[in-house]
Protein backbone atom coordinates (compact mmCIF):
# COMPACT_ATOMS: atom_id res chain seq x y z
CA UNK A 1 0.00 0.00 0.00
CA UNK A 2 0.96 3.46 -0.87
CA UNK A 3 1.54 5.91 1.74
CA UNK A 4 0.66 9.60 1.99
CA UNK A 5 3.69 11.70 2.95
CA UNK A 6 3.26 15.45 3.83
CA UNK A 7 6.38 17.83 2.63
CA UNK A 8 5.90 21.37 4.46
CA UNK A 9 7.77 24.53 5.15
CA UNK A 10 6.13 26.31 8.42
CA UNK A 11 7.46 28.85 10.47
CA UNK A 12 7.61 28.71 14.65
CA UNK A 13 3.87 29.42 15.08
CA UNK A 14 3.09 27.01 12.34
CA UNK A 15 2.68 29.19 9.35
CA UNK A 16 3.37 27.52 5.72
CA UNK A 17 1.47 29.57 3.58
CA UNK A 18 3.42 30.99 0.75
CA UNK A 19 6.90 30.32 1.28
CA UNK A 20 8.13 30.62 -1.95
CA UNK A 21 7.66 34.02 -3.34
CA UNK A 22 5.60 37.21 -2.74
CA UNK A 23 2.70 37.00 -4.78
CA UNK A 24 2.58 32.88 -4.49
CA UNK A 25 -0.77 33.09 -2.23
CA UNK A 26 -1.77 36.39 -0.74
CA UNK A 27 -4.97 35.26 0.81
CA UNK A 28 -6.46 36.52 3.62
CA UNK A 29 -3.82 40.33 3.31
CA UNK A 30 -0.66 37.75 4.08
CA UNK A 31 2.32 39.75 2.81
CA UNK A 32 5.29 37.64 4.24
CA UNK A 33 4.80 35.67 0.71
CA UNK A 34 8.87 34.05 0.35
CA UNK A 35 10.21 33.87 3.62
CA UNK A 36 11.89 31.08 3.07
CA UNK A 37 14.18 32.01 0.22
CA UNK A 38 16.58 33.88 3.07
CA UNK A 39 16.99 30.93 5.14
CA UNK A 40 17.75 28.15 2.39
CA UNK A 41 21.18 27.16 2.56
CA UNK A 42 23.13 23.80 1.12
CA UNK A 43 22.15 21.56 3.61
CA UNK A 44 18.34 22.51 3.48
CA UNK A 45 18.61 21.90 0.01
CA UNK A 46 20.39 18.26 0.07
CA UNK A 47 17.71 17.56 2.60
CA UNK A 48 14.76 17.76 0.38
CA UNK A 49 16.57 16.23 -2.28
CA UNK A 50 18.07 13.65 -0.77
CA UNK A 51 14.94 13.16 2.36
CA UNK A 52 12.26 14.35 1.22
CA UNK A 53 12.23 13.59 -2.66
CA UNK A 54 15.10 10.61 -2.30
CA UNK A 55 11.82 7.89 -2.52
CA UNK A 56 10.08 7.44 -5.42
CA UNK A 57 6.82 9.07 -4.87
CA UNK A 58 3.79 10.72 -7.01
CA UNK A 59 2.31 14.15 -6.20
CA UNK A 60 -1.13 15.16 -4.49
CA UNK A 61 -1.69 18.50 -4.91
CA UNK A 62 -4.36 21.05 -4.09
CA UNK A 63 -5.24 23.14 -7.07
CA UNK A 64 -3.78 25.91 -5.80
CA UNK A 65 -0.53 24.91 -6.00
CA UNK A 66 -0.63 22.79 -9.39
CA UNK A 67 -1.66 26.12 -10.97
CA UNK A 68 1.63 27.28 -9.42
CA UNK A 69 3.70 24.50 -9.86
CA UNK A 70 2.37 24.04 -13.48
CA UNK A 71 3.25 27.49 -14.73
CA UNK A 72 7.02 27.20 -13.16
CA UNK A 73 8.50 23.38 -13.26
CA UNK A 74 8.08 22.44 -17.52
CA UNK A 75 10.11 25.89 -17.77
CA UNK A 76 12.98 25.47 -15.88
CA UNK A 77 16.37 24.47 -17.48
CA UNK A 78 16.22 20.62 -18.54
CA UNK A 79 19.49 20.23 -16.13
CA UNK A 80 17.34 21.24 -13.10
CA UNK A 81 16.68 18.21 -10.56
CA UNK A 82 13.08 18.99 -9.23
CA UNK A 83 11.99 19.69 -12.55
CA UNK A 84 13.48 17.11 -14.14
CA UNK A 85 12.07 14.74 -11.34
CA UNK A 86 7.85 16.67 -11.00
CA UNK A 87 7.80 16.67 -14.84
CA UNK A 88 8.06 12.77 -15.27
CA UNK A 89 5.80 11.92 -12.57
CA UNK A 90 2.26 11.37 -12.16
CA UNK A 91 0.50 14.55 -10.22
CA UNK A 92 -2.94 14.17 -8.78
CA UNK A 93 -5.20 17.11 -8.39
CA UNK A 94 -7.86 17.98 -6.32
CA UNK A 95 -10.15 20.23 -8.00
CA UNK A 96 -13.68 21.53 -7.90
CA UNK A 97 -13.74 21.43 -10.99
CA UNK A 98 -13.43 17.53 -11.89
CA UNK A 99 -13.63 17.78 -15.94
CA UNK A 100 -10.82 20.46 -15.95
CA UNK A 101 -8.20 19.76 -18.12
CA UNK A 102 -4.69 19.85 -17.28
CA UNK A 103 -1.90 20.71 -19.37
CA UNK A 104 0.75 19.59 -17.37
CA UNK A 105 1.70 16.43 -18.41
CA UNK A 106 0.94 13.25 -16.11
CA UNK A 107 -1.76 15.25 -14.58
CA UNK A 108 -5.02 13.89 -13.88
CA UNK A 109 -8.24 15.30 -11.27
CA UNK A 110 -9.32 13.13 -8.31
CA UNK A 111 -12.75 13.51 -9.71
CA UNK A 112 -15.73 14.51 -8.06
CA UNK A 113 -14.59 12.84 -4.47
CA UNK A 114 -11.12 13.40 -3.73
CA UNK A 115 -11.12 11.81 -0.56
CA UNK A 116 -12.50 8.41 -1.79
CA UNK A 117 -10.23 8.84 -4.66
CA UNK A 118 -7.37 9.23 -2.42
CA UNK A 119 -8.30 6.19 -0.18
CA UNK A 120 -8.41 4.32 -3.75
CA UNK A 121 -4.61 5.63 -4.81
CA UNK A 122 -3.48 4.66 -1.25
CA UNK A 123 -4.66 0.92 -1.20
CA UNK A 124 -2.61 0.66 -5.17
CA UNK A 125 0.44 -0.52 -5.36
CA UNK A 126 3.12 2.08 -6.34
CA UNK A 127 4.70 5.16 -5.11
CA UNK A 128 4.10 7.09 -1.95
CA UNK A 129 1.65 10.11 -2.30
CA UNK A 130 3.77 13.22 -1.23
CA UNK A 131 1.64 16.46 -0.67
CA UNK A 132 4.11 20.25 -1.27
CA UNK A 133 2.04 23.45 -0.33
CA UNK A 134 -1.73 22.91 -0.95
CA UNK A 135 -2.50 24.14 2.51
CA UNK A 136 -6.19 23.80 1.59
CA UNK A 137 -6.58 19.86 0.93
CA UNK A 138 -4.32 19.26 3.08
CA UNK A 139 -6.69 19.96 5.90
CA UNK A 140 -9.08 17.85 4.05
CA UNK A 141 -6.42 14.83 4.17
CA UNK A 142 -5.73 15.32 8.08
CA UNK A 143 -9.12 15.50 8.86
CA UNK A 144 -9.89 12.44 7.37
CA UNK A 145 -6.81 10.56 8.97
CA UNK A 146 -5.04 9.75 5.48
CA UNK A 147 -1.24 11.63 6.21
CA UNK A 148 0.79 8.70 7.29
CA UNK A 149 4.32 10.59 7.32
CA UNK A 150 5.77 14.15 8.00
CA UNK A 151 8.92 15.82 6.41
CA UNK A 152 8.48 18.98 8.41
CA UNK A 153 11.34 21.68 7.66
CA UNK A 154 10.59 24.27 11.01
CA UNK A 155 12.54 28.40 10.64
CA UNK A 156 13.14 29.97 13.11
CA UNK A 157 10.64 32.59 12.37
CA UNK A 158 7.41 33.98 13.42
CA UNK A 159 4.42 35.12 10.97
CA UNK A 160 1.86 35.90 13.26
CA UNK A 161 -1.08 34.85 10.82
CA UNK A 162 -1.70 33.05 7.86
CA UNK A 163 -2.85 29.46 6.06
CA UNK A 164 -1.20 26.98 9.21
CA UNK A 165 -0.21 23.12 9.12
CA UNK A 166 -2.69 21.71 11.31
CA UNK A 167 -6.13 23.49 11.46
CA UNK A 168 -9.34 23.07 13.09
CA UNK A 169 -10.51 19.52 13.03
CA UNK A 170 -7.36 17.56 13.00
CA UNK A 171 -7.94 13.83 13.97
CA UNK A 172 -5.59 13.44 17.03
CA UNK A 173 -2.77 10.82 16.41
CA UNK A 174 0.79 9.95 17.78
CA UNK A 175 3.58 10.64 15.81
CA UNK A 176 7.46 9.30 16.07
CA UNK A 177 10.53 11.41 15.55
CA UNK A 178 12.87 9.43 12.99
CA UNK A 179 15.09 11.81 11.95
CA UNK A 180 16.50 15.22 12.44
CA UNK A 181 18.58 17.93 10.98
CA UNK A 182 19.70 21.25 11.43
CA UNK A 183 20.78 23.74 8.89
CA UNK A 184 23.48 26.57 9.47
CA UNK A 185 20.67 28.56 9.27
CA UNK A 186 18.86 27.45 11.71
CA UNK A 187 15.79 25.71 9.83
CA UNK A 188 15.10 22.08 11.73
CA UNK A 189 14.19 19.66 9.32
CA UNK A 190 12.37 16.44 11.18
CA UNK A 191 11.12 13.71 9.40
CA UNK A 192 7.90 11.85 11.68
CA UNK A 193 6.05 8.44 10.95
CA UNK A 194 2.54 7.45 12.28
CA UNK A 195 2.90 5.95 15.85
CA UNK A 196 -0.61 4.75 16.83
CA UNK A 197 -2.70 7.23 18.99
CA UNK A 198 -2.44 9.80 21.26
CA UNK A 199 -0.83 8.53 24.67
CA UNK A 200 -1.64 10.83 27.97
CA UNK A 201 -0.34 10.66 31.84
CA UNK A 202 -0.14 12.64 34.58
CA UNK A 203 2.76 13.92 36.87
CA UNK A 204 0.05 14.46 39.73
CA UNK A 205 1.45 12.83 43.21
CA UNK A 206 0.22 9.08 43.60
CA UNK A 207 -0.59 7.55 47.18
CA UNK A 208 2.55 5.63 47.88
CA UNK A 209 2.47 2.03 47.74
CA UNK A 210 2.49 -0.08 51.08
CA UNK A 211 5.55 -1.45 50.49
CA UNK A 212 6.93 2.41 49.81
CA UNK A 213 5.62 2.98 53.05
CA UNK A 214 7.34 0.39 54.99
CA UNK A 215 10.37 1.55 53.95
CA UNK A 216 9.65 4.64 54.49
CA UNK A 217 8.87 3.53 58.34
CA UNK A 218 12.57 1.71 58.41
CA UNK A 219 14.35 5.04 57.58
CA UNK A 220 12.90 6.64 60.87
Amino acid sequence: MRKIVTGAFVSLDGVMQAPGGPEEDPTGGFRYGGWVAPLFDEALGDAVMNDMFGEPFDLLLGRRTYDIFAAHWPYVEPGDPIGALFNKINKYVATRNPDLKLAWRNSQTLGPDAVAAVRMLKSENGPNLLTQGSTDFLQTLLKNDLVDELFVSIFPLVLGKGKRLFGNGVVPAGFRLVSSKTSGTGVIMCRYVRDGTVKTGSFAMQEPSEAELERRRNLT
